[in-house]
């Protein structure tokens, strides 16, 4: 770990190399069954509408209220994709502990379990579930879960991240 970034008022140095957020970790101090949970977030249409305009996906089920009524929807349904953009590492801490090692997001997929509508608040987690050594690498794979605010399991999937064996 690098030492603690210090300011003092005689000296006034700081070092903003020296200020990580979490202590560094390696491939080698991961384990299998940390977790990595991301803040809980309550959906809005103005999240609806804000990745609507990124995604271009413009069905009428994530929009148009009588279009979702009518084809048995309970409401418009937040687009999957966006559900599953909460399980983005950078959601986490996860890319804090291990920044000075990540390569790549190498893989992800996912199932989407239950609707997603808004007002719906949702707790997106990460646990990692295998650690992969290759050498002068390693893969993480992660469990990417999202439950809602009733506790049901709204997205199950799987990451999967390359990563330097050692810190540089």
């Amino acid at each position: 770990m690098k030492p603690e970034a210090t300011t003092s008022s005689s000296n006034n140095l700081f070092d903003p190399n020296s200020y990580p957020v979490v202590p560094a970790k390696t491939f080698e101090d991961l384990r299998i069954g940390d977790v990595f949970r991301a803040p809980s977030r309550t959906l809005t249409d103005a999240h609806s509408s804000a990745f609507q305009t990124v995604s271009c996906d413009n069905h009428p089920v994530h929009y148009d209220v009588e279009w979702a009524r009518r084809h048995g929807h309970t409401a418009p349904v937040v687009h999957g994709l966006q559900v599953l953009a909460f399980t983005a590492p950078g959601a986490t801490l996860f890319p804090h502990y291990i920044g000075e090692v990540f390569i790549s997001f190498n893989e992800v997929s996912c199932q989407f379990l239950k609707e997603v509508h808004s007002g719906d608040t949702l707790y997106p987690i990460l646990e990692i579930t295998d650690l992969i050594p290759q050498g002068d690498t390693g893969v993480v794979v992660t469990a990417a879960t999202v439950h809602n605010q009733r506790g049901e399991l709204v997205l199950s999937g799987q990451h999967k991240y390359l990563l330097r064996a050692h810190s540089i």
